[in-house]
């Protein structure tokens, strides 16, 4: 079943966070992964500060493998109408409108999204 994970949730299954284990049935077939442009830059940006730009770049390739969707005009002006009525940041209005416009579920670990629609939410104090 396709999904989307949220970058925290790449980012804890990478290294093998507290959460890693909530994360990796998703995580097991990135073919069925939906893959914002969006979420490829917060991973780059990460892996290559945290782990230099080879692991960034063989991060970015298993993002490839997956359904990545870039920003257009539709998807950018309905993540705005939910960034204002969330509240969201730039990226985690494009992530949920991303996931909600293709109807595919968010798994996460970002409070803010915790109470949406359509979200697995697992809580970062002990798993979900």
């Amino acid at each position: 079943m396709a999904c989307l994970v949220d970058t925290c949730g790449w980012i804890e299954w990478l290294t093998d966070g507290v959460l890693a284990d909530d994360f990796a049935p998703y995580m097991e077939n990135p073919a069925e992964l939906v893959i914002p442009t969006t979420l490829q830059f917060e991973l780059y940006k990460w892996a290559k500060r945290e782990k230099g730009e080879v692991k960034a770049l063989e991060v970015i390739a298993l993002t490839e493998e997956g359904r990545v969707i870039p920003l257009n005009t539709g998807l950018s002006l309905y993540a705005a109408d939910l960034a204002l009525q969330y509240r969201f940041s730039f990226a985690d209005a494009i992530i949920y409108a991303t996931a909600s416009q293709l109807g595919v579920l968010l798994i996460t670990a970002d409070d803010h999204f915790q109470d949406l629609p359509e979200v697995v939410y697992f809580s970062k104090k002990g798993g979900g």
